[in-house]
């Protein structure tokens, strides 16, 4: 058993973690996109495409599913933000990875805050995205989003073993809130998931004060 413990030793010595059951989430990542344009900061968000399958006409980040030949999720934000605004990834700037938000509908998305250096080169891809427009940051630092409470619970499905827990069908399920987050902008509502990174983004701003020049 000694030995064991010195195989866990080796074996684990470069185990990086990760999130439980990500296996059986659909994952992606996306790109936060600033710009620098006659020196006021923008975010780059794009209306989908309404003729895709997926959240057709929705307000999103650049970003999708990883892909087997995407050797980490920063190249899938990349090759992501590429395909669909039309541009090369050496326009692109990674400053970091952000923290990751994990859905309780089995969705992992990895965030990715980066620059998009020359906007004059963006060509958006037709077929995804319909249009894209552009919010100024300090609109962000200056306006809390709206936010509203949504139950979470468990329904477990008709052949759940009830038997072999304690209280049978009487069981006492944690039950959650997911707040969904809304900022409205000249027309334009950024909600969901998009909204909640972006909201993110913002309050790690605050904690590391990197506040806007006024």
């Amino acid at each position: 058993m000694h030995n064991y413990f010195n195989q866990l030793r080796q074996n684990f010595k470069n185990f990086e973690t990760n999130i439980i059951d990500h296996d059986s989430s659909l994952e992606s990542a996306v790109l936060i996109p600033l710009l620098n344009i006659n020196n006021t900061i923008y975010v780059l968000f794009q209306v989908r495409s309404k003729n895709i399958s997926t959240q057709p006409g929705e307000i999103s980040f650049p970003g999708g599913k990883k892909e087997p030949s995407d050797h980490d999720f920063k190249q899938t934000a990349i090759r992501e933000a590429c395909e669909e605004l039309g541009i090369d990834a050496d326009n692109i700037e990674v400053i970091r990875k952000m923290n990751i938000f994990v859905a309780p509908f089995n969705i992992i998305i990895h965030p990715y805050l980066g620059i998009i250096k020359d906007f004059s080169k963006i060509d958006i891809n037709e077929d995804e995205v319909d249009h894209i427009f552009l919010v100024p940051l300090s609109y962000f630092f200056e306006t809390s989003p709206d936010i509203y409470s949504s139950n979470v619970s468990i329904l477990p499905d008709k052949n759940f073993p009830f038997e072999l827990i304690n209280k049978g069908e009487n069981y006492d399920f944690k039950t959650g809130i997911y707040n969904i987050f809304f900022y409205k902008y000249n027309g334009y509502v950024i909600w969901g998931i998009t909204a909640k990174i972006m909201n993110d983004f913002i309050n790690q701003c605050n904690k590391l004060d990197c506040k806007l020049d006024k």
